[in-house]
């Protein structure tokens, strides 16, 4: 072989490395988490690895849809974004692929973590009502909001909203089809007001009484609790919360989730993205940075907000089978007049 050729030869090699290095030194994140507090999760995964992360934040069907339109030559490395019907309905679209980490599957629960996508923390669904109008002891479960005695009080936010739409795929998993539709047409019945708002709203909404009970993801309730203002301090005054279902399948929760993209150019750091949202440090910024349980059992979070809700029962149901159902909850709530 000759001085040319050989020289050639290490001159190749010695840019596929280059190459090779340069994709591992940056991650392109694209992100349906919008909360300002993320911003030091990213920036300590690249103090600690020196990989820079470059982001691109918008809504999650603006995002599958771009990744969808990019196909091969998507620069996408990965995407993470909430709840689990939304991780599922990417897992569909086929942009997924899989990641075998032992330290993933050392982390993060069997039941908290997908073929194709990890969970990295949880919120649980609960029950707000107001005091001076509802009684606790009437809405212990998530089927209680169907009972005749709350006729005008319930309110809540969009059926078709993706954090209904999960409930509504877990109650088919537990009492199946046919209860849930009759569970759901009742549940409209009972309505103070037709759905709209988000979770915040409706938690208001409680307080001035423009409705005793709602259904409301515990990370809104943990802001209001947590603040200074107020006019927050009032709504919360107002208010009690139940952990729904404690004695049968325990309250309902969601995550935020990841995963890793099958056309990712940075397949090396995504990998060590993906790990890095596990550790513990990380861990701790989804707990106190945005009000929300660590799926790492070990990691121990110190949130006053959090710490006054207390412990409960979380249902257990795979996080991953709640896709099989959630197209048939869509339906129900529809056919319901839940929209």
């Amino acid at each position: 072989m000759n001085k040319t050729l050989i020289a050639s030869i290490l001159t190749g090699i010695g840019a596929l490395s280059t190459q090779a290095i340069a994709a591992d030194a940056e991650l392109n994140l694209y992100s349906a988490r919008h909360y300002q507090t993320d911003e030091a999760l990213y920036s300590n995964f690249t103090k600690q690895t020196g990989i820079k992360i470059n982001r691109i934040e918008a809504k999650e069907d603006e995002l599958l849809e771009r990744i969808r339109n990019e196909g091969a030559n998507s620069p996408a490395d990965v995407f993470i974004t909430v709840d689990a019907s939304r991780l599922a309905k990417a897992d569909e679209l086929g942009i997924f692929a899989p990641v075998k980490s032992k330290v993933l599957e050392e982390r993060i629960p069997a039941n908290l973590r997908a073929e194709n996508w990890y969970s990295y923390s949880t919120r649980a669904r609960v029950i707000v009502y107001n005091k001076d109008s509802v009684k606790a002891d009437d809405v212990q479960t998530y089927e209680s909001l169907a009972a005749p005695a709350l006729k005008g009080k319930v309110c809540s936010r969009s059926g078709s909203h993706p954090y209904n739409i999960s409930l509504g795929a877990a109650l088919v998993k537990h009492n199946g089809a046919e209860a849930t539709e009759t569970w759901a047409r009742n549940v409209v019945a009972n309505f103070a007001r037709a759905p709209k708002g988000g979770d915040t709203d409706q938690i208001k909404a409680v307080a001035a009484g423009e409705c005793g009970v709602t259904i409301a993801n515990t990370y809104y309730l943990a802001r209001l609790m947590n603040s200074d203002k107020a006019e927050d301090k009032a709504v919360v005054a107002k208010i009690g919360t139940v952990w729904p279902n404690q004695k049968t399948w325990g309250t309902h929760i969601n995550v935020s989730g990841a995963g890793m993209l099958k056309n990712a150019p940075n397949k090396g750091a995504a990998v060590k993205f993906l790990e890095y949202l596990a550790s513990d440090e990380a861990q701790t910024y989804f707990a106190n940075g945005n009000n929300e349980w660590p799926v790492v059992a070990s990691v121990k979070v110190s949130n006053p907000a959090l710490d006054t809700l207390g412990k409960f029962k979380a249902d257990a149901l795979p996080v991953g089978e709640l896709a099989n159902t959630a197209a048939e909850a869509q339906k129900i709530y529809d056919r319901a007049g839940f929209r």
